[in-house]
């Protein structure tokens, strides 16, 4: 999948996977974008950052997973 697609791309094998093991591009744009918000606020002389919650604290995933994978 390229960025620069339209978004009418049917893509069924994909498609299968997401119902199967979850959305993971989109889990991993989440973290990605809590890193940048983390990164930034360090940067920014705000302090320390909080640690990532711990699998325990960490809501289930769609298939009743805790932590991620």
């Amino acid at each position: 999948m390229n960025p620069s697609s339209s978004g009418n791309d049917h893509l069924p094998v994909y498609e299968s996977l997401v119902r199967e093991r979850g959305d993971v591009v989109a889990e991993a744009r989440l973290v990605a974008a809590e890193a940048l918000h983390q990164a930034a606020y360090a940067l920014s002389g705000h302090g320390r950052v909080r640690p990532m919650p711990g699998p325990a604290e960490r809501p289930a995933g769609p298939h009743g997973h805790v932590g991620g994978a």
